[in-house]
């Protein structure tokens, strides 16, 4: 497994887990403040733009971590809890950090299996 998709995974991750928490932001601006005023309209402006860009980057966050986690064979329930992390603020932040774990256990397991194959193969 290469580690150009974790790398990009976990661009996606903090990209997607950013914006969301800048659109939570924007949010505030748009609806706590009184209708028509200038932090409102910007508010309201910015809401649309990063919304936009959030939706756009989250499907290529959902590509690459489906990617990710089916080379990973990670169980479903734990896939799908990783999928949805970007639809919760901060928690694509936890889910790369979860993901990062799987993958370095992963290369661990591999490199002590090799070694194995390796000294089979040698005292044969």
């Amino acid at each position: 497994m290469k580690s150009g998709l974790l790398t990009f995974y976990r661009v996606m991750a903090y990209v997607t887990a950013v914006l969301l928490i800048v659109l939570c932001l924007a949010m505030v601006l748009k609806y706590l403040w009184p209708a028509g005023s200038a932090t409102q309209v910007f508010g309201d402006t910015w809401t649309t733009y990063i919304g936009i860009g959030h939706g756009y980057l989250y499907i290529v966050y959902l590509f690459v971590a489906l990617l990710l986690t089916r080379q990973l064979r990670v169980p479903p329930v734990p896939m799908l809890l990783v999928l949805l992390a970007g639809t919760v603020p901060l928690g694509a932040f936890f889910a790369e950090r979860k993901v990062t774990h799987w993958y370095e256990q992963s290369r661990a397991e591999m490199s002590l299996d090799g070694g194995a194959a390796d000294s089979r193969s040698a005292s044969s």
